[in-house]
């Protein structure tokens, strides 16, 4: 009986250091800004999706969720902060339904299953990565108004950017899927 709840506290140890990590990548992914047209393009929306894929629905999102509490908290891992804010203030900004979305996109990136049907995947991950900028646009709306151009504004832009990470994340995306077998 002492050992299986040493097993379970061993796992918990295990998964918790999974999901700090993942939220390191994560704010690393946030900080990094590669030039792309029209806008800068962070590797934050990738970096959701490999761990939604990687790490399963559950570890997937608890490791959004731990990444939103830090930054929640006041610590500088989004992107845009510090000089942006920090805290709950730069959270329920412009950017909250996006980084909500963030937490959707990890599950369903983590829940459905890969195959080598090209076709398929790409249409799981569109919808996966989809649900950060609907959530995104529905916060954008409530926040500075409906008759304002939303998907101008909080979509097109990181259209090009998008579809480039899609489209990475497509083909690793059977590899990525074998990282789970390891954890």
């Amino acid at each position: 009986m002492e050992l299986i709840k040493e097993i379970k506290q061993i796992k918990i140890l295990k998964n918790l250091l999974i999901a700090l990590i993942g939220t390191v990548i994560l704010a690393i992914s946030a900080k990094i800004k590669i030039p792309f047209y029209p806008v800068p393009m962070t590797m934050q929306t990738f970096v959701v999706l490999f761990l939604g894929i990687a790490l399963g629905w559950k570890l997937g999102v608890a490791t959004i969720s731990l990444y939103l509490f830090e930054g929640i908290i006041g610590l500088p891992v989004f992107s845009g902060t510090p000089e942006k804010g920090l805290g709950l203030i730069y959270f329920t900004g412009p950017t909250m339904g996006y980084l909500i979305g963030f937490i959707f996109a990890a599950y369903f990136a983590g829940i459905f299953n890969y195959d080598k049907n090209i076709f398929k995947n790409l249409v799981k991950l569109l919808f996966s990565v989809s649900l950060i900028y609907i959530l995104g646009i529905i916060w954008l709306g409530s926040l500075i108004g409906w008759d304002k151009p939303l998907f101008q504004l909080g979509v097109q832009p990181f259209l090009l950017a998008e579809m480039f990470k899609i489209l990475i994340i497509l083909f690793l995306v059977l590899k990525i899927r074998e990282i789970k077998k390891y954890i």
